[in-house]
């Protein structure tokens, strides 16, 4: 069976990530997407797994030669997703999940607009965003205030996605999300599903 994207964003604290690792983890027939990144290894991180660790003069000729699908310069280190590894992953009959913001999901589905299924979560209210932020205690104020501001921005964006996943109950949420991951191993573009017809005619 042919491969797929998977794109999934939402604000930070929307639990997209849970909800892919989880798919990934659960699923042979999908993987997560794996980054290429120009900064140091941190503890536990495993090049090939986590990241592919690479130096920068390496990441900006690849930007040059156009390799990756999408990139990004974060806080002085670059980020980007592999072209290469993609296609090569897609080939082999995977499903490619992607926990990506809304610009790295525009790129993808405009390079991959037959094999790309898109996915916006978010929860049901701003107010329940926060205090999930609140709850996770990794950030302080400041930052829960900035990533609450980047939210409403990324809430714009919804239109631009195949389905929109409100994630109030990760149970239900992940049930739906795999739905949407099997159905996508089954959408086809006309250009090919033209061809599948000629070919069935024999």
């Amino acid at each position: 069976m042919k491969g797929s994207l998977l794109v999934v964003s939402g604000p930070s604290g929307s639990g997209k990530s849970s909800l892919c690792k989880k798919l990934c983890a659960e699923y042979e027939f999908a993987c997560l997407s794996i980054s290429s990144a120009t900064r140091a290894p941190r503890e536990g991180e495993q090049d090939g797994k986590d990241y592919f660790f690479i130096p920068k003069a390496v990441f900006e000729r690849k930007i040059a030669q156009e390799e990756f699908l999408e990139w990004a310069n974060v806080h002085g280190n670059y980020y980007g997703t592999d072209r290469r590894w993609v296609e090569k992953t897609l080939a082999s009959g995977k499903t490619v999940a992607f926990d990506i913001d809304v610009q790295g999901q525009a790129a993808i589905a405009r390079l991959y607009p037959n094999e790309t299924t898109s996915v916006f979560v978010t929860t049901s209210s701003i107010a329940i965003l926060k205090d999930r932020l609140i709850r996770r205690g990794t950030d302080d104020a400041a930052a829960i205030a900035q990533r609450l501001e980047n939210a409403l921005g990324e809430m714009n964006c919804i239109d631009r996605y195949d389905y929109l996943l409100i994630n109030d109950d990760f149970d239900a949420s992940f049930e739906t999300i795999k739905s949407v991951a099997l159905a996508s191993r089954v959408k086809r573009g006309k250009v090919e599903l033209r061809k599948f017809i000629a070919n069935w005619r024999g």
